[in-house]
């Protein structure tokens, strides 16, 4: 029942990211890229200390003021720079495909940096799932697009962030951490905003939109956190790849979005890659035999 529960909770949090996704692309259409930034910073940061302060917490600790929060920092931004980016001028459907790979960045990532025992079948499981990566890029002359760049760079950069959370300082709280992705997202985007299409005052539409990407973003960010700890994490966790379902069905009818057959393909590779590296990871974890007393 436990893992009926958690899994509930993880399809429930990447609903929402989802549509966080899909309020970020409308948005995009009368909003500049650096605004929608600043903006949905500024409320998920607000939403995130109305959090930390219900659990008692404080906002900033000493322990916040170290070099790894501040390689955090970098990722986060380019992470979410780079991710709008791909969401305002590429599909839905593709940016979520491609996003789909952070956790084969995430691993290698610590394989290669954090000194992490990678056995050869995870190897061949990256080496696969970054081909499906291709797949969904289409790096040929005639079918190559240069915003899906935009999306791997969100991709490795939202990668980043995962291992810099992994090595901050225990004492600091998801809420906390959250308090301080969000916080410097807002001078990053006044910064590009006004270093490019500059600002504009949103109308009743675009202000529902960031508004419902920021505080849908802060449920589904809850519902996950719910659901990594409700039930075996072994069991939970591949149910985050429904976001890729999700993503297509609203790619298709908000957006008039098809997929190809070579998207299809490859982001199927991506997500079966993914999985296979979750439970063979997990599996990793437990003794073939119970250990001598």
């Amino acid at each position: 029942m436990e893992n009926i529960r958690g899994s509930a909770w993880m399809v429930l949090a990447m609903l929402g990211f989802a549509v966080e996704d899909m309020f970020v692309k409308l948005a995009a259409d009368g909003v500049p890229v650096g605004q929608i930034l600043m903006l949905f910073g500024l409320g998920g940061m607000v939403g995130f200390l109305l959090l930390t302060w219900r659990r008692g917490e404080r906002a900033l600790v000493p322990q916040a003021m170290n070099k790894t929060l501040a390689m955090r920092a970098v990722f986060e931004i380019s992470g979410r720079l780079f991710f709008i980016l791909s969401l305002a001028l590429s599909t839905l459907s593709s940016t979520s495909a491609i996003l789909q790979a952070t956790p084969l960045a995430v691993t290698l990532g610590a394989a290669v940096f954090m000194g992490e025992r990678v056995g050869w079948q995870r190897w061949i499981a990256i080496l696969i799932g970054f081909i499906g990566v291709l797949l969904v890029i289409k790096p040929t002359p005639e079918a190559f697009q240069l915003t899906s760049i935009l999306a791997v760079l969100g991709m490795l950069g939202f990668a980043g962030r995962d291992l810099a959370t992994r090595a901050a300082p225990p004492a600091l709280s998801n809420m906390q951490l959250g308090v301080y992705g969000f916080a410097v997202l807002v001078p990053t985007g006044g910064v590009y905003a006004a270093a490019t299409s500059g600002f504009v005052w949103p109308d009743a539409f675009s202000w529902f939109a960031i508004s419902g990407a920021t505080v849908i973003g802060i449920g589904a960010y809850y519902a996950l956190t719910v659901a990594m700890r409700t039930g075996e994490v072994s069991v939970v966790t591949p149910f985050r790849y429904s976001r890729l379902l999700f993503a297509l069905g609203f790619g298709f009818a908000i957006f008039g979005e098809t997929p190809d057959l070579m998207m299809l393909l490859g982001s199927s590779i991506i997500v079966l890659s993914g999985i296979y590296i979750l439970v063979n990871g997990r599996r990793a974890l437990v003794p073939s035999k119970p250990a001598a007393l």
